[in-house]
């Protein structure tokens, strides 16, 4: 039992997550040009045929930007629902268009993707845990507050991708102007490190063994600050940042009979964003 996973970007620039077994992969999100999304997996040794299929979680640029050329060119099935698809613009051949609901899991090969609710300032957006073999692997980004949803499937992640977007002084001492950090601030705007750190501490299961802390604001926050203060108090799971500049290290997660997880990579263990702020 065992899954590879990696983002390929993370943050306001473009989102896309890659979750795959020895046989086939699934795309979360594509916010990376055709051509950059293919130049990064062949960076990681990552092969396109592997992927089977892209998942929508809404409709914003940062989600969205690549999927026409992906589907396009390697006539990859788009998921994503009737609502984001109407609001989108995106133009996508009919049979490519493939719509899922809350809570009806997808079978994409022998991995099972399950897509629930969450509260962002989009039509109907979604997050998504990836299963494969007793293997759980979450992707919770654009989160305004922690519902009853994330907090469910949270549990149940033996790795995750998972919202850390601001510090909080550090919005408030920035230069946005006020509707936008009220914007961010929302339960239908970003989680906070505070509010990520919160979920992690009070719901982590005993089997979670990476945390990926994702999409993080280029100007409200910092990835050595928000790393130091995951990890101090992290135990025995591996706490990463998902840069928002170059793809992160492949992980290979792979399931103990105790339910615990092994982690071996391809590159460092910890990437960490590239500080160009």
């Amino acid at each position: 039992m065992s899954l590879y996973i990696t983002s390929l970007n993370s943050g306001s620039n473009g989102n896309c997550y890659y979750i795959g077994n020895d046989y086939e992969a699934v795309l979360i999100d594509a916010g990376l040009s055709c051509r950059e999304t293919e130049k990064r997996m062949r960076r990681l040794g990552l092969k396109m045929d592997m992927v089977k299929a892209i998942f929508i979680s809404h409709e914003h640029g940062d989600h969205i930007r690549g999927v026409e050329g992906l589907a396009a060119k390697h006539k990859l099935p788009i998921y994503i629902t009737a609502p984001t698809l109407h609001h989108s613009g995106l133009r996508i051949s009919e049979q490519l268009v493939k719509c899922f609901k809350a809570y009806e899991p997808v079978n994409i090969g022998d991995l099972a993707v399950l897509a629930f609710p969450k509260q962002h300032d989009a039509v109907d957006p979604h997050s998504f845990v990836i299963s494969y073999q007793g293997l759980n692997v979450g992707v919770f980004t654009d989160i305004g507050a922690p519902c009853h949803h994330v907090i469910a499937n949270f549990k149940q992640c033996h790795a995750i991708f998972l919202e850390a977007n601001y510090d909080e002084q550090m919005l408030e001492n920035g230069q946005y102007p006020a509707h936008l950090k009220k914007r961010i601030r929302s339960e239908v705007g970003h989680l906070s490190n505070a509010q990520a750190l919160e979920l992690f501490l009070a719901h982590r299961p005993v089997h979670m063994g990476h945390l990926y802390l994702s999409h993080l604001s280029k100007d409200n926050n910092d990835p050595e600050l928000v790393y130091q203060l995951f990890a101090a108090c992290a135990g025995e799971t591996q706490i990463a940042v998902a840069s928002r500049y170059e793809e992160t290290a492949v992980c290979h997660i792979i399931a103990t009979r105790d339910k615990k997880t092994v982690k071996k990579y391809t590159a460092h263990p910890k990437p960490v964003q590239i500080s160009l702020f």
